[in-house]
This record gives C-alpha cells, sequence and structure tokens, in this order.
C-alpha cells in the first residue's frame, strides 16, 4: 500500500476547466481521478450524503484511489459532538459504501470548541465505530497540549496538522498516519481564479522535508490542499509530490 497520499480539498470546481481540467469537461471527479490518487470530500460538511451518490462516487474513481472525507457540520459545529450518535452512525454507514476507497474520516472542530469541552471531545471518540481511521482538527491552539494528544492517541485518532494563518507550526504524530491540510488564508486568496495567487514554494518545500520525515519513521500521509492555500491547490499538489519523490530517490 502506498504510504503517501496527496490531493486537494473537493474536485467539482467549473475555474479548473480550461487549466487542470480539459475544456469540455463534464465529469470532474473522473478528470481528477486520471491525475491524482486522493481527494478529500467537503460537501460531507454541508449534508450526510445518500447512498447513491457515494456509490456514484466510489464508480468512477479506479480501485486504489482514496476518498477522505469531512464529518457533517450538523455533527461537529451545529450539535457540537452532542446528541449525534444517529446522526454520525447514518453518515459513517453511508460513507462505508466506498469500501477499501474510503480513507480518514475528518472531525473538523470550530473555534468555539474550546479545551472546556474536553470530557464532550473524550465521549465522542469513544464512541466512535470500530474499523475507522479519524482524524481531529482544532482550530483553538490552546488545545494543543499533551492532555489532548494523548486523549488522541488513546483513541488511535490522528491530529490533523493545518497550515493556517492563526495556527502554529503542527508536527505532533497522535496514530499510526497523519492528516495534513493546507488551508491558507481565505482573507487574502480568493481561490476562484485557477491560477496561483501567491507563491508558497517554499513553504511547500519545507513541508516536503517534513513528509519525508513522517515516511521514514512509517507514518502513513494524507494531505489535502485547499484552494485558498497558493490560489491553486492542483500546482501544488504536482509541487510537493515532487519535493518527496525527489528527496526519496
Amino acid at each position: 500500500m502506498k504510504k503517501i497520499h496527496i490531493g486537494t480539498m473537493g474536485w467539482s470546481y467549473d475555474f479548473w476547466v480550461g487549466n487542470f481540467y480539459p475544456e469540455g469537461s463534464e465529469n470532474l471527479l473522473a478528470e481528477y481521478a486520471k491525475n491524482f490518487g486522493t481527494v478529500e470530500i467537503d460537501n460531507t460538511f454541508y449534508r450526510i450524503p445518500s447512498k447513491d451518490t457515494v456509490m456514484k462516487w466510489k464508480d468512477e474513481v479506479p480501485d486504489d484511489f482514496i476518498f477522505s472525507a469531512k464529518f457533517p457540520r450538523k455533527i461537529t459545529h451545529i450539535k457540537m459532538l452532542e446528541d449525534c450518535k444517529e446522526d454520525m452512525e447514518v453518515f459513517v454507514e453511508h460513507i462505508s459504501l466506498l469500501g477499501n476507497k474510503l480513507g480518514p474520516l475528518l472531525i473538523q472542530l470550530p473555534p468555539g470548541f474550546k479545551p472546556e469541552k474536553s470530557g464532550i471531545l473524550k465521549d465522542f471518540l469513544a464512541g466512535l465505530p470500530k474499523g475507522r481511521r479519524f482524524a481531529v482538527e482544532v482550530k483553538n491552539k490552546k488545545w494543543l497540549d499533551e492532555n489532548f494528544y494523548d486523549l488522541l492517541r488513546e483513541n488511535g485518532v490522528a491530529l490533523a496538522l493545518i497550515d493556517h494563518p492563526w495556527m502554529p507550526e503542527m508536527s505532533t504524530i497522535t496514530a499510526d498516519f497523519t492528516y495534513i491540510r493546507w488551508e491558507g488564508d481565505r482573507r487574502k486568496i480568493k481561490g476562484t481564479t485557477g491560477i496561483v495567487e501567491r507563491d508558497r514554494s517554499e513553504d511547500i518545500k519545507n513541508w516536503g522535508m517534513k513528509i519525508k520525515g513522517f515516511l521514514d519513521d512509517s507514518i502513513e500521509v494524507f494531505g489535502y490542499f485547499s484552494k485558498y492555500y497558493s490560489g491553486y491547490p492542483p500546482g501544488d499538489v504536482r509541487m510537493l509530490l515532487g519535493h518527496v519523490n525527489k528527496d526519496s530517490s
């Protein structure tokens, strides 16, 4: 099994047609999968996908393609991990139809979910179904201490390492895989121009070195670029993979 999976957050962007996708492309997921081996599904954040939708995604990509997916905001942002057992079970049941094409599921917590809620998070993680990989993303840097890391380790859950303007540099590993999100700054990057808006080549080179260290330690790597990082995620993916492959040769 490949130990590195790098892609973008989402694929359904018409402003990539003509630069990343060929002109006239209609099935953007199938075109995407000709270029990269993984993607983070963004629209699961807004709603639990139907079983038919999940099966359609599965059928449109090669056998070795990996989908990661965000937990629905109803669970993470609206109910804040409380009284959501049924929602969680339905989401996991539907997304699990991806079978061996399913990668980690991302539990993205809002900035307002503070360390005072650690008991709620502990109960939620303890109730997650077995046999799946999960990652937790926090946007409140007060979480980042050994108590939090230990809680994740006890549950085999990865800390999502995020490259984000108000979060510190992160490199802590809490599972046998890591989950990286290059989020960027949506206040400064439009992300809809289909071109590089900010040169992130030095940042990406440094991440390549860090990822090489993870791989040397037998840590499986999943990573996804936002359209707000440089403005053109496909170029970011290719640049990063170029550094990692060059460093590995």
